[in-house]
């Protein structure tokens, strides 16, 4: 996963830039107030343009990138940061001050905004939460730096506040290199627009490996947007080989299911009671008894994460010892038009016979690469619609037991799948469509050949290697009704650019899995802004002032300013090995176990700090002790609850409207930061700070219980996954309101 790894870093210098900024603004201000002779509002002002600049751009950023694509918007800001950094060093006045920490705004909104969603788009399950917690590193080693910065430039006669807010231009420029030369575009946002081969490139750099056939079919299946999805339970075998010329067959009471790779399939026997994940799903809100108001999305979510498998999730875990079902065969030399480019030229055919390296007309489509059965025979290949996708008739299986190919799996120990229903027609005609599904195993694979295996729901014959599955069962996103109609015959999908369209964007957030997902990204937003961080920064020099170590510094030589410069800058050392932790464990403990174990410690250092705050102490002691609380609140907060919010919200919408959701989160999220920065002198004059630490303390209190009642663990899982689980969660949800 190198590649995903560097790519992500690099993103991540942005945020890097964010946290520079910040900081250097807060250092840069003493100084200009001082040069430009400023009122108190007019320096909240400058300082708050940035704030207002990035809300601004907020509002069509996630719009413009699924438009556009990502990378173009990262290079947006990356000039954005540029040009603000040439303007701040420049600025003669309070007015071009203000228009350049209004364009650095511009730059940090699409920042924070969009790089968490480019991350989470090309990083593999099983790490994207530890790569999407870097923006949270990336900002907090910022301020560390420009705090270092600005405490080295405070001990000169006459530190230039031009020159601090100038400097940012140049680690601007690397960042604009990086994002031009190096970052790719995401292959999601690609496969999106029908950029097929591209987006197959993509992956094959991000992944490290040729085979991405999986992946690449997991990303087409992901353009889809709600949906009837219906969870079923399966005992899964290998398929019989079929020799060379002759259609596989199944038993009437078996499917057969086929993978996204050449040759892949599988024999499955529907079955009822042995799946946790069905289990849930059948029995709705009573699975809650424990807690009534529990989103019936979140137990749904915690079924799978109950089975799990332990190791590794990109290689599946759908037989990971059964090298016999997987097919090592050449690739046909036929191959169907799949890039945008190919169906858009006029007069060629609807296949062409090339071979080779990939190029427009020859790159394999993921959805069709694999087998058919009897009922497909006697469908006629278009000719006229050349958007139209049609289904390779044989099969070549595999050429020795024990082989296992590479990009299977979709993560999280999930495999896709297709199943054709087909079905006889009033005209005698065979007819249907294609079932997209994805396994999840549940239980422990067994190798009991010839025998019987008894299951509730009946008697299951295994004549090989099987294991328990939970489905999730819906339509193909590249599924076309209007084509089935056209061709009464097999199956019928359309490319990915023509459905690109299909729908306004906007019409799409009225699905209820979508609003679900808002709901959920909006209020975690909005309550991370309430908790009060911002807060307890802001108030961390007087706290610390107030505990004798400014004055330690002072006997050391070091003027006011230098020695507050010195202590934020330590406050932000001690966050990055906390950050660390909280990469660590993201993966493994995951989102919500995170968040539901590091509020409570938030929720107590408050309370300490109130108590204290109330309570007089000796000195010593209570200097000691609100110390040790702010320490233990910053440390927790930014290993858990900083970044995991916009980490959901990069997870939990789909890919065609993801851009224009997050945007939407990230306007609650500079909302929030711009009322509790705008109230806390307000607040602190009417309550003081014991009463602003106690709001935030019960804040705390609330987002422990949103979290626990609405906030689904999404750890390891495909995004596309995440987002059929929603969908199902809302009819749930839906459904436990009516009854």
């Amino acid at each position: 996963m190198k590649g995903a790894a560097l790519v992500a870093i690099a993103a991540c210098v942005g945020n890097l830039l964010q946290g520079w900024d910040n900081a250097t603004i807060a250092g840069a201000v003493i100084y200009v107030k001082k040069d430009l002779k400023l009122q108190t509002s007019v320096e909240g002002l400058v300082v708050a343009m940035s704030l207002i600049g990035a809300a601004v751009i907020t509002t069509c950023s996630g719009p413009v990138s699924d438009c556009i694509g990502r990378r173009p918007m990262l290079i947006m800001s990356s000039v954005f940061y540029f040009v603000s950094g040439l303007v701040m060093f420049w600025s003669p006045n309070v007015y071009v001050l203000c228009l350049g920490r209004l364009i650095d705004g511009f730059g940090i909104g699409l920042a924070v905004t969009l790089i968490p969603l480019y991350i989470s788009e090309t990083a593999p399950p099983d790490i994207r939460g530890m790569l999407n917690t870097l923006p949270q590193f990336a900002g907090s080693a910022g301020m560390f730096l420009s705090y270092c910065m600005i405490f080295g430039m405070s001990l000169t006669a006459s530190p230039s506040w031009r020159l601090m807010l100038g400097i940012l231009s140049i680690p601007s420029l690397v960042y604009f290199v990086l994002t031009v030369f190096y970052l790719p575009e995401s292959p999601r946002w690609l496969v999106s627009k029908g950029k097929m081969v591209e987006a197959k490139r993509v992956l094959q750099r991000l992944r490290g490996r040729e085979d991405v056939s999986g992946e690449m079919a997991l990303l087409a299946e992901g353009l889809a947007i709600g949906g009837e999805t219906s969870i079923e339970e399966y005992i899964i075998g290998p398929a019989d080989e079929v020799a060379d010329g002759q259609e596989p067959t199944v038993d009437k009471d078996k499917i057969r299911l086929y993978g996204p790779e050449e040759g892949l399939s599988w024999v499955a026997k529907p079955v009822t009671g042995q799946s946790s994940l069905a289990l849930v799903s059948r029995q709705g809100s009573m699975v809650n008894q424990g807690a009534p108001l529990m989103d019936p999305l979140v137990t749904l979510f915690g079924s799978v994460h109950e089975k799990l498998p332990e190791t590794g999730s990109t290689r599946s875990m759908l037989f990971p010892n059964f090298g016999s079902m997987f097919s090592t065969a050449e690739p046909h030399l036929r191959t169907e038009q799949w890039d945008e480019e190919s169906v858009q030229r006029e007069g060629e055919g609807y296949a062409s016979e090339a071979g080779g390296e990939d190029s427009d007309d020859n790159l394999h489509s993921p959805l069709i690469s694999r087998q058919t059965t009897s009922m497909e025979k006697e469908m006629a290949r278009p000719t006229s619609h050349g958007s139209a996708l049609s289904m390779r008739r044989r099969s070549s299986l595999m050429q020795g037991a024990g082989e296992a190919v590479e990009g299977t799996g979709i993560g999280g120990g999930w495999q896709l799948a297709w199943r054709w229903s087909g079905r006889e027609g009033e005209d005698g005609k065979k007819e249907g469509g294609f079932k997209r599904i994805y396994l999840h195993q549940e239980g422990v694979p067994g190798s009991r050949r010839g025998s019987i295996v008894s299951l509730p729901g009946g008697d299951v014959p295994v004549e090989g290697e099987y294991i328990q599955a939970a489905a999730l069962v819906s339509q193909p996103a590249l599924f076309s009704k209007e084509l089935m109609d056209q061709h009464l015959v097999g199956p019928a999908m359309v490319h990915p650019s023509q459905t690109a369209t299909k729908a306004p964007i906007w019409s799409a957030l009225r699905e209820p899995g979508v609003k679900h997902a808002l709901f959920v990204g909006i209020g975690i937003q909005l309550l991370q802004q309430f908790a009060g961080i911002n807060g307890v920064l802001y108030y961390t020099p007087q706290i610390l002032e107030d505990a004798g170590v400014s004055v330690l510094l002072a006997n050391l030589g070091l003027s006011t300013n230098s020695a507050s410069f010195l202590i934020s800058a330590f406050t932000n050392l001690l966050m990055l090995p906390c950050i660390g932790l909280g990469m660590w464990l993201m993966d493994i403990s995951g989102r919500r176990t995170l968040l539901l174990t590091t509020i409570p410690v938030l929720v107590l250092s408050l309370v300490v700090l109130v108590t204290f705050e109330l309570v007089t102490v000796s000195s010593i002691v209570s200097a000691a002790i609100l110390t040790s609380c702010v320490i233990i609140f910053i440390c927790c907060f930014v290993s858990a609850y900083g970044p995991i919010p916009n980490i959901l919200c990069s997870e939990i919408f789909p890919t065609r409207i993801r851009g224009l959701c997050i945007a939407i989160c990230s306007m609650a999220y500079w909302i929030g930061d711009i009322i509790v920065t705008y109230t806390l002198p307000d607040l602190l004059t009417s309550i003081g700070l014991a009463g602003i630490f106690g709001i935030y303390a019960v804040v705390c209190v609330i987002s422990w219980i949103f979290v626990f009642l609405k906030v689904p663990e999404t750890k390891g899982m495909p995004l596309e996954v995440i987002t059929e689980f929603f969908s199902v969660g809302a009819r749930q949800a839906a459904a436990a309101k009516n009854e």
